[in-house]
């Protein structure tokens, strides 16, 4: 199994396993792609940064719609959340923990020790996020119920020596986040 399948294949059941566990409900596996470059259309919704770092490092991403937002915090926290509050902001940013955590830790049996940053949330209308550097993401997403949810991994090795892992040098991603009027 090449890096990207394992990838793929730690984030698919790294979100089935948070959402079957913490929300008692099944998300749909939607279709598999690779972004390289800034996209052209600018987000409308959530979207969370995490922070991968050791001998390979990136970023991990999440987003989805503002009503996506309040659906998984109503069935995380037993609440009824119908606006984007700051609970709502916290609950994905701690499934964005939870989902690239997994993934980190499956990751890690093969490309060596790898930290995690303190999640970032952006929640508005009309921005772009912008990757610096190697910017290939991998990129899964689900549906739940009529919504879509993205799950994004940018990994390249650095030059730091993981024990256990192989050496390659290479250059991280950095993230670029800017608001269009």
């Amino acid at each position: 199994m090449n890096l990207e399948e394992l990838i793929v294949s730690s984030i698919r059941d790294s979100a089935a396993q948070v959402f079957s566990t913490m929300l008692g409900v099944e998300i749909d596996r939607g279709e598999v792609s690779v972004e390289t470059g800034t996209p052209e259309q600018a987000n409308d919704g959530i979207v969370s940064f995490i922070g991968v770092a050791g001998a390979w490092a990136g970023t991990g991403s999440l987003s989805c719609s503002p009503a996506l937002a309040c659906r998984i915090c109503s069935h995380m926290l037993m609440m009824d959340a119908s606006s984007v509050d700051e609970e709502v902001l916290d609950t994905v940013a701690e499934l964005t923990n939870m989902i690239i955590g997994n993934v980190k830790t499956e990751l890690e049996q093969y490309l060596g020790p790898l930290g995690l940053s303190i999640p970032t949330v952006i929640f508005g209308r009309n921005f772009r996020t912008k990757s610096v550097g190697n910017n290939k993401w991998t990129v899964v997403c689900f549906q739940w119920k009529d919504e879509h949810l993205l799950v994004k991994l940018c990994l390249s090795p650095t030059d730091r020596v993981a024990h256990g892992a192989g050496h390659v040098v290479g250059q991280s991603c950095a993230l670029d986040v800017r608001t269009e009027s």
